[in-house]
C-alpha cells in the first residue's frame, strides 16, 4: 500500500435534484472496504449540499463529506468537476476513488484518470480488498462476458473504478453518526469543451431495472414465440419480461428487456430464469436478486449454481403447469 495515500472516496451524483441511488450503493459497499483498509469513507460532493443530502450520506456511512467548489464558476460541467476533483485528489491523496457507471460517471472518471495518470476499471461487478497487500481488487466480465477478470492497480494512485447501478445493495449503516463536513474551493483552469444547450427527458416505456419480479427467457426457448409464454407468466405474477443476450441477438425480443453486463443490471425480489444457461455475463447482471428460480433441461447448466431453486425439465411443460396452479389458486 502507498503509505502517502489513504481513505476511500465516493463521488456523489445528483439526478433530478436528488442523490442518485448508485451513490448510496457505493457508500454501502465502501463500508465493507474501509473495514479491510482501516481507513475513512469520504463522500465527495461537487457543489453545495443541503441538510437533506448531508443527512442521507451520513445514514449510508460517510465518515466525511467533502464539498468541492470552484472559485470562478459553479461546478457544473464534467470538465470543471473533473479538474476540481483532481485538484482535491492531489491535495488529499485518497487511496480509492469510486463512481457510478452512469452517463455522468462514465464521462467524468476517464477525464480524472487521464489527468492523474492512473488506471480506471469500468463496469465492475465486484470490489474487494487484498488483505495482505491492502490493494483494491476490481472484478468485471471480460472477453464478451465469457470470463471474470480481476484487475488491480498496484502502483498508481488513486485506484479508480466505476460500478453499474444496482450491482450493490443500498444498506443504511446501523447507528450512523454525524459526518465531518469539509468545504474546499479551487480555481480550475480548464475551459469548457462542451456546453449543454438543452436537456430532454425521454419517456421510457420499460424500466426493467426497477422491477421487483422478473421472468426471463433465453436461447433455450427455441423460438421467439416462447416469449409469449414467458410474458404470460410475468403478467400473472405481477412482473416484467427479461431476456438473455442470446435471445436478444437472435432478434426474438428487444434489447430493452436484456439482462446482463451489456444490458440491464437488476436486483428484483424474484427472478425466474427459463431456458437460460447462465453465462457469466448474464449472471453478473442479476446476481443481486433476492430469490432466483431456474428452469432448464440441462442439469449441469451454470444457472443452477446461482439459483435458490432449480427445476430440471422442459419449460414448455413446466411453465404451463405453473400457470395452471396459479389459476387454480385464484379460483379458490
Amino acid at each position: 500500500m502507498r503509505l502517502d495515500h489513504k481513505n476511500i472516496w465516493v463521488i456523489v451524483e445528483k439526478k433530478d435534484k436528488e442523490i442518485h441511488p448508485v451513490s448510496f450503493e457505493l457508500l454501502s459497499k465502501g463500508l465493507a472496504l474501509k473495514k479491510e483498509l482501516g481507513e475513512s469513507l469520504v463522500a465527495v460532493f461537487p457543489g453545495d449540499a443541503g441538510k437533506k443530502d448531508i443527512n442521507m450520506l451520513e445514514q449510508y456511512g460517510a465518515d466525511e463529506i467533502l464539498l468541492i467548489n470552484s472559485e470562478r464558476s459553479p461546478a457544473g460541467s464534467c470538465e470543471t468537476v473533473a479538474e476540481l476533483i483532481c485538484m482535491a485528489v492531489e491535495e488529499e491523496k485518497p487511496q480509492v476513488l469510486l463512481a457510478g457507471a452512469t452517463i455522468y460517471g462514465r464521462t467524468l472518471m476517464p477525464l480524472i484518470a487521464v489527468r492523474l495518470k492512473t488506471g480506471l476499471t469500468a463496469d465492475c461487478t465486484e470490489l474487494s480488498i487484498d488483505r495482505d497487500r491492502k490493494i483494491l481488487l476490481q472484478t468485471r466480465p471480460a472477453f464478451g462476458g465469457n470470463i471474470m477478470a480481476t484487475i488491480e492497480c498496484a502502483d498508481s494512485r488513486p485506484q479508480m473504478a466505476t460500478v453499474r447501478p444496482r450491482v450493490f445493495r443500498m444498506e443504511k449503516k446501523p447507528g450512523a453518526v454525524k459526518a465531518m463536513v469539509v468545504s474546499k474551493s479551487y480555481s480550475p483552469g480548464v475551459r469548457r469543451a462542451a456546453r449543454v444547450l438543452e436537456t430532454a427527458v425521454r419517456e421510457e416505456s420499460l424500466d426493467i431495472g426497477q422491477a421487483e419480479v422478473i421472468v426471463a427467457g433465453g436461447r433455450g426457448l427455441g423460438k421467439p414465440e416462447g416469449f409469449d409464454l414467458i410474458s404470460e407468466l410475468a403478467d400473472k405474477i405481477g412482473g416484467m419480461t427479461g431476456a438473455s443476450r442470446g435471445a436478444v441477438d437472435l432478434g426474438w425480443i428487444s434489447q430493452a428487456h436484456q439482462v446482463g453486463q451489456t444490458g440491464h443490471t437488476v436486483s428484483p425480489k424474484l427472478y425466474v430464469a427459463c431456458g437460460i444457461s447462465g453465462a457469466v455475463q448474464h449472471l453478473a447482471g442479476m446476481k443481486g436478486s433476492g430469490t432466483i428460480i431456474a428452469v432448464n433441461e440441462d442439469p449441469d447448466a451454470p444457472i443452477f449454481e446461482a439459483a435458490d431453486y432449480g427445476i430440471v425439465g422442459d419449460l414448455y411443460d413446466i411453465v404451463p403447469g405453473i400457470l395452471k396452479e396459479l389459476e387454480r389458486g385464484e379460483s379458490k
